[in-house]
């Protein structure tokens, strides 16, 4: 089943299931006004979404063409967004670039960081910052949860994933270094993330849902040249059922929570190796490819994000249809 939330009807939106190939949707307020409501009833609601559903995809009832420019994030905003780091080669590269040793307990137990939730940008909207900040886009993918109770194992978890989808975790890397010396953790470096502008019940995503993880490549494009298309299933150390229990160990989840996996990141060897251009899969962020160059050269070489830059995240299936819709932002420079 694949959900959406249209920018219209209040700041939460209106919900409106979405066909398969992404052409076609239907409100629903009889079912849920809004993605949290469903959420919030989810054992009462499901059933007669999916009804929906399958009669959109057979072509059944009416429905309003689709659009994905007019989309707001799933979730305009929420009650709990944490974002991980369960590619540890990313982490591993970060830390070698500046010298600095990797703790042994980073490979058994989770990086977490709270975000702020209080309101997402959406999938086509502009990254609004200066570029003195160092912006980055950062390709992940999350889930959304049911009710999690406090201590729940890592298969409990799981078992509470309702939703999965995309995001652009933006990130204010020349920000990012003063803040973490004050040993408080992130606050002004993570501005408002964009996400996918469809959600998915894992069973759509079929064989590709195993193990708690996608198994699909995450393409991404900057300013129309494909940058990055690591597979999200390969060298991810927490699947998403150890990420919402290490989440869970001391607080219960509400649901409509967001838990990240971090930047997708694939072990590849080398910088000229793990290009597009060489035959590498790339990168779903431009930090990794200037901790490659830090590594190799001494100091980076590629720049973040400029005034007008365009950055472009998807996931396609084995057949090539996109199964999120697309996150397109555009860098705008602040005013004032």
């Amino acid at each position: 089943m694949k959900l959406a939330t249209l920018k219209q009807g209040g700041r939460d939106g209106t919900l409106v299931v979405v066909s398969r190939d992404l052409t076609r949707c239907r409100a629903v307020p009889a079912i849920a006004r809004t993605l949290q409501a469903a959420l919030d009833d989810w054992q009462a609601c499901e059933p007669p979404l999916r009804q929906v559903y399958e009669a959109l995809n057979s072509g059944a009832v009416d429905a309003q063409p689709f659009d994905q420019t007019a989309c707001a994030s799933p979730l305009p905003r929420a009650y709990q967004w944490a974002d991980g780091s369960a590619y540890i080669n990313h982490v591993e590269l970060v830390r070698k670039a500046r010298n600095a040793e990797m703790p042994p307990s980073f490979y058994t137990d989770p990086l977490m960081y709270q975000g702020g939730s209080d309101s997402f940008i959406g999938p086509r909207d502009a990254v609004v910052a200066d570029e003195a900040w160092g912006i980055d886009f950062e390709a992940e993918v999350t889930v959304v949860t049911g009710d999690v109770p406090m201590g729940a194992t890592p298969a409990e978890a799981a078992q509470a994933i309702r939703l999965v989808m995309l995001v652009n975790d933006v990130s204010l890397r020349n920000l990012i270094p003063n803040e973490l010396a004050k040993g408080f953790g992130f606050f002004q470096s993570k501005p408002a993330s964009a996400f996918s502008p469809v959600a998915v019940t894992p069973d759509e995503l079929g064989e590709a849902w195993r193990d708690a993880k996608v198994h699909l490549p995450l393409v991404v494009h900057l300013n129309g040249k494909l940058f990055g298309k690591p597979e999200a299933g390969v060298d991810m150390t927490f699947d998403f059922g150890q990420l919402v229990a290490h989440v869970a160990r001391t607080r219960e989840l509400e649901a409509g929570s967001i838990i990240g996996s971090g930047t997708v990141s694939n072990k590849q060897g080398d910088l000229w190796g793990s290009s597009i251009d060489h035959g590498g899969v790339g990168y779903c962020c431009l930090a990794e490819v200037r901790t490659y160059e830090t590594i190799e050269q001494g100091k980076p070489a590629t720049s973040f994000m400029r005034d007008g830059d365009v950055v472009r995240i998807e996931m396609f299936d084995r057949q090539g249809r996109n199964v999120f819709g697309t996150i397109e932002n555009r860098v705008t420079a602040r005013k004032g």
